[in-house]
């Protein structure tokens, strides 16, 4: 939903994009471009939060000569925008390929467009491999990482909106003289971080959707800027705002349950050390 309302045409609000892609596609509209994140997500995430919490102990190494301490808001805001940048060159070509597969059935206009030989409508990819093949064959390495400044400007202050939050809010939830929150409060801290960093995401996440999804049949944007000035201009600023009820509403549950499966791993793996090495 979120892509087809930020990329596609025609779906307007919500209610009317489910409903478009439920009488044109079924229910197997909804889970175009799935396995290709789903098999990549356990890697991204863990790359993700592995160099966010390890910059965090380095930087307190560096600074208060002990990786256990506290980190401090600026620590925090240097992990956040480290681990934003690592994660484009990784999540870059998952997110085309997701993408691109959504898209591949998006009924184009032909007026102001230059439509490529395959028929708007019909499917050009036949999966997620033949659909990174075929990019890679048609436009090499730097295909597969179209839409890397993109998500280059959503990623580094996301994840800024992503981590911080989550610290500041599970703070403040858990019960004074705990030692540690308890699983409900990284459950509702990881819920409310992920629905901020999607809100603060959006408008450039409607950029990186649109420049990634230009390709399936047509080209139309030459870059970042030329997306955000031709978006602007055709739409208004109403346009960097598609999909950000889809994108807060989703970003609640799977960042909870990311937030909670890490620090549960984390917990579990902590204690299993400690019981090897008393």
């Amino acid at each position: 939903l979120q892509t087809r309302l930020q990329a596609g045409q025609g779906y307007g609000n919500t209610l009317k994009c489910v409903l478009t892609v439920y009488r044109n596609e079924s229910l197997t509209g909804f889970f175009k471009g799935m396995s290709f994140p789903l098999a990549s997500i356990g890697i991204y995430s863990s790359v993700v939060f592995g160099v966010f919490s390890n910059t965090q102990r380095f930087l307190s190494q560096l600074r208060h000569r002990d990786p256990a301490a506290a980190p401090s808001l600026g620590d925090m805001t240097l992990a956040s925008l480290v681990a934003g940048v690592i994660s484009v060159g990784i999540g870059t070509p998952v997110e085309l390929v997701k993408i691109r597969l959504q898209m591949q059935t998006q009924p184009y206009t032909k007026a102001n467009v230059k439509l490529n030989s395959t028929a708007p409508g019909s499917p050009v990819y036949r999966g997620p491999i033949h659909c990174l093949r075929t990019i890679l064959q048609k436009e090499g390495i730097p295909g597969i990482y179209r839409g890397n400044v993109a998500m280059l400007l959503r990623d580094v202050p996301g994840y800024c909106a992503y981590f911080i939050p989550y610290a500041m809010f599970c703070d403040w939830i858990t019960p004074h003289g705990s030692i540690a929150p308890n699983p409900f409060s990284i459950w509702v801290a990881g819920g409310v971080a992920g629905a901020v960093s999607w809100a603060v995401c959006t408008p450039m996440d409607v950029v990186k959707s649109r420049i990634q999804a230009d390709g399936v049949y047509l080209k139309q944007y030459k870059g970042t800027i030329d997306c955000i000035l031709q978006s602007y201009q055709n739409e208004g600023l109403k346009v960097f705002f598609r999909g950000l009820l889809v994108n807060t509403i989703r970003g609640f549950p799977s960042s909870a349950a990311m937030f909670l499966g890490y620090e549960l791993s984390l917990k579990a793996m902590k204690r299993c050390q400690s019981e090897i090495n008393p």
